[in-house]
């Protein structure tokens, strides 16, 4: 099965579209280290939990949006030499990254159930 890798992360309003052009200029790089897929969502209905909440995980500020993406790759070692890559790889040492990394979440998921319509 496939394996992801998870991002959740705030992003101020007025840079939305700097942000997507952020994650434009990445997916060449993906795919070229065998990315399958590529997701970036921005969040429009993001309630307020009880206990917690997409809002607070990133202590998401006044202006700011919650940005959720993923990245499918066909395993966890294609992801992994992916990461190692992205290290020394020119294009990526300059990219613009208009978020707080701070305030980044991310992690990698092995797929245990996927379906498709």
């Amino acid at each position: 099965m496939t394996y992801v890798t998870g991002f959740l992360t705030p992003v101020k309003a007025e840079d939305r579209d700097r942000y997507l052009r952020s994650a434009e200029a990445c997916w060449p790089f993906f795919k070229k280290n065998g990315c399958l897929h590529h997701h970036e969502t921005w969040g429009v209905d993001i309630p307020d939990g009880h206990t917690t909440d997409f809002n607070r995980a990133v202590k998401k500020e006044q202006g700011e949006a919650v940005v959720l993406a993923w990245l499918v790759w066909p395993d966890k070692a294609t992801a992994d030499a992916a990461w190692k890559a992205m290290e020394t790889d020119p294009d990526m040492q300059n990219l613009d990254m208009p978020f707080d990394g701070k305030r980044m979440i991310w992690g990698g998921f092995e797929t245990i159930f996927e379906r498709s319509a």
